[in-house]
């Protein structure tokens, strides 16, 4: 595969890809072909990756070695566009729409990491034809390095065409890297977080006009302000300053 072109923002490389050619090189994956990985990092987790910095072990390194790094957050690529970086916006969700409905093909097997017996029975009521396989590790992946092994192993004993590995950041990363590692590891895994909520229904996207002005984000904090209120209120406006900084060291 032709090596994709990258720009640096925060210390991560992000590919420059439109959205069809992304599409168009994911479309040559095979369950028998080389392991590939995927991850779309957003705000939330650069400031993560900056605040934690060896407490998630080698994150930087799992960014660097995806075979493809796409911006996930209009708010991210407005601020690498401030501090002259052009970055092309891709949002996991949407890609893992394009995916069920422009490539993957009846037949395939599609392996999931996270989610519950629901969402399992909503895949296969909406997609009959398809032979899903699912994996719900544990809680406390970030520290349980056994069980993401387990999730690595069953991604390369599962052989499916694409992984969406959906257990949230950073934990999703790790197990996609960790299944790089092992003999037998096959097809494209996608660390995608939310997406198969979204495409079974059960976690509502915002309004398209709010996607189209970056404040998805707002969207889903008043859906769930319990639960996200401190991600974008309190700790998601470190960004700002890390993008200053970054520009500065750069100076």
């Amino acid at each position: 595969m032709t090596p994709t072109n990258r720009r640096e923002f925060l210390d991560v490389e992000f590919d420059v890809l439109s959205v069809e050619e992304l599409i168009s090189r994911i479309s040559e994956t095979r369950s028998d072909g080389p392991y590939r990985y995927l991850v779309t990092p957003n705000v939330d987790h650069l400031v993560r990756l900056h605040r934690n910095g060896a407490g998630l072990g080698d994150l930087a390194g799992i960014y660097r070695d995806a075979d493809f790094c796409v911006c996930d957050s209009k708010v991210l690529a407005r601020l690498a566009k401030w501090r002259s970086v052009d970055l092309p916006v891709i949002p996991g969700s949407d890609l893992t729409e394009r995916l069920f409905e422009e490539v993957i093909q009846d037949g395939d097997r599609i392996a999931i990491i996270g989610g519950d017996a629901e969402m399992l029975s909503k895949l296969s009521s909406k997609y009959p034809k398809l032979e899903f396989g699912q994996h719900r590790p544990p809680m406390g992946l970030v520290r349980n390095s056994a069980a993401r092994r387990e999730a690595g192993k069953f991604i390369a004993d599962t052989k499916p065409r694409f992984t969406f590995v959906c257990v949230g950041a950073p934990q999703q990363e790790m197990i996609a890297a960790e299944a790089a590692m092992l003999d037998g590891s096959g097809g494209l895994a996608l660390c995608v977080g939310a997406a198969l909520e979204f495409l079974t229904d059960r976690q509502k996207r915002a309004p398209v006009l709010m996607r189209r002005f970056g404040l998805e984000w707002a969207h889903r904090l008043l859906s769930n302000p319990r639960r996200l209120w401190r991600r974008y209120l309190i700790e998601g406006p470190a960004i700002f300053i890390l993008a200053y900084r970054w520009r500065r060291s750069r100076a």
